[in-house]
């Protein structure tokens, strides 16, 4: 995932819907439960979610996990990962299609169609995914109205990016997924169509990712560490159309634009990328016609080529492996094929 674009960037600049705490407890700090203890030190948390956290194993002491009737000692080292609280408390469900490729009790997992945007806010408070997936579950027959089954987002994607996102259905489910991408056990792959030819056939691209200093409405790598987060990406040549390149992109972090971001920093900036340049011209030749073909593949696929193709994690109460594919939609499959004919008959 990347990213979403109506919300700018998340608060702590990932894709990530998860906030992790680290405290250690003060030397004159009274006997107490670890779950009535948390709730003093967390803003907007509750007992019963700090208590659905621990019983998804993601609070731990002094690097074991425990349970919610842990009573916390002097010097112990508190940690918690826990999910997002929604942005929004309320949620207008809405008779949107989607496209539904897993669901059971817990989870449901999406093929997100490019244009949608995922969550509610900055003046995209209705048409979202998560208002289509509020309608889904009004209608579902054991459907209830609580806080406990919302649709509860771990991890996003940009509004003009497709693919695979997974969604929990309860409090339980949402922590234990917020958890293995917190841990990086999540498997995430994307394609990526890029500018330009790649020298190696693999690599990877690692460097600090934050918010530009030039253009607030990007981010930036910063190979020193001085600002932003670490980030990795991995990638693998899939197939070359001499001025542009279909690539796979492995994410081992999930931090904002992370490919974008970084693809640009290597010189590879997604094709049509409004926001990062990739929406003009930046390799080729410069005959009249060839200016016309890119055009039109611009027009075939108006948005950035990217897709999140796979998605791997394990389920919550099951404890099985769940793997999902979604094929390249129609727009990146004609682009592509686009610039195949073209390198085929420019040989």
């Amino acid at each position: 995932m990347e990213e979403t674009e109506n919300i700018p960037f998340a608060d702590n600049e990932t894709d990530e819907m998860y906030e992790h705490f680290k405290i250690v407890v003060d030397k004159g700090q009274n006997s107490v439960r670890v779950d009535k203890y948390l709730v003093n030190f967390i803003e907007n948390s509750t007992r019963n979610k700090i208590q659905q956290a621990a019983r998804a194993g993601n609070i731990l002491v002094n690097n074991s996990s425990v349970k919610p009737n842990y009573k916390v000692k002097p010097n112990d080292i508190v940690s918690i990962v826990l999910a997002h609280p929604p942005r929004d408390t309320t949620i207008v469900p809405q008779n949107i299609p989607i496209n539904i490729v897993y669901e059971d009790d817990d989870l449901l997992v999406v093929n997100k169609e490019a244009g949608m945007v995922v969550h509610p806010g900055f003046g995209n408070f209705e048409g979202t995914l998560i208002n289509a997936l509020a309608y889904h579950f009004s209608q579902l027959p054991y459907f209830r109205t609580d806080l406990e089954q919302r649709p509860g987002l771990v991890h996003r994607i940009d509004k003009d990016t497709s693919g695979l996102l997974v969604i929990a259905k309860n409090e339980y489910a949402m922590n234990h997924l917020a958890k293995q991408f917190f841990e990086k056990t999540t498997k995430r792959v994307y394609n990526a169509l890029v500018w330009g030819n790649f020298e190696e056939d693999e690599g990877t691209v690692t460097g600090h990712i934050g918010r530009s200093l030039r253009d607030r409405m990007q981010m930036a790598v910063f190979p020193d560490g001085s600002h932003g987060k670490h980030a990795v990406t991995h990638y693998k040549v899939l197939e070359r159309f001499r001025y542009v390149t279909l690539i796979e992109c492995q994410l081992e972090t999930g931090r904002t634009h992370q490919i974008r971001t970084h693809m640009k920093y290597i010189g590879h900036i997604l094709f049509n990328d409004e926001r990062y340049g990739g929406n003009q011209i930046l390799k080729g030749t410069t005959f009249t016609k060839y200016k016309q073909f890119v055009e039109n593949c611009f027009q075939i696929l108006p948005r950035q080529g990217l897709h999140a193709k796979s998605l791997g994690f394990i389920h919550p109460v099951t404890k099985k492996e769940m793997y999902f594919e979604a094929e390249l939609p129609e727009d990146m499959e004609q682009a592509i094929e686009k610039w195949r004919n073209y390198t085929n008959h420019a040989n």
